[in-house]
């Protein structure tokens, strides 16, 4: 059960194409942004739609095999962990983030 504890399953389309960088020391880095979406009904019957973007990041070879395979707007499941981070921006504030790490995907389309 251990493996359980931190896994999130996302379906979802590519809001960009996949930022790649290679990493001094040889490991690489690929970055992009996946929104999914969910259709419901609102309380008054009327359809409504919720979409949620969410930052995924991929490193070494599923980096680089997400720069080849993903591309902006197409469908993807994806696999990983959720992890919160903290920054400073170029004005000096302190920034929350959360993102997916990659641990494995699959184009759908």
């Amino acid at each position: 059960m251990n493996n359980l504890r931190n896994k999130v399953q996302l379906i979802g389309n590519l809001g960009k194409d996949v930022e790649f960088k290679q990493l001094k020391g040889g490991n690489a880095i690929a970055r992009v942004t996946i929104a999914t979406k969910e259709v419901y009904k609102n309380p008054k019957g009327e359809k409504a739609v919720d979409v949620q973007w969410h930052n995924l990041v991929g490193w070494g070879k599923v980096a680089e095999i997400m720069q080849v395979l993903l591309k902006k707007g197409k469908e993807v499941a994806v696999q990983g962990k959720l992890t919160h981070r903290s920054y400073e921006d170029k004005d000096g504030q302190k920034r929350y983030i959360s993102e997916v790490i990659v641990e494995e995907f699959m184009p759908l389309n």
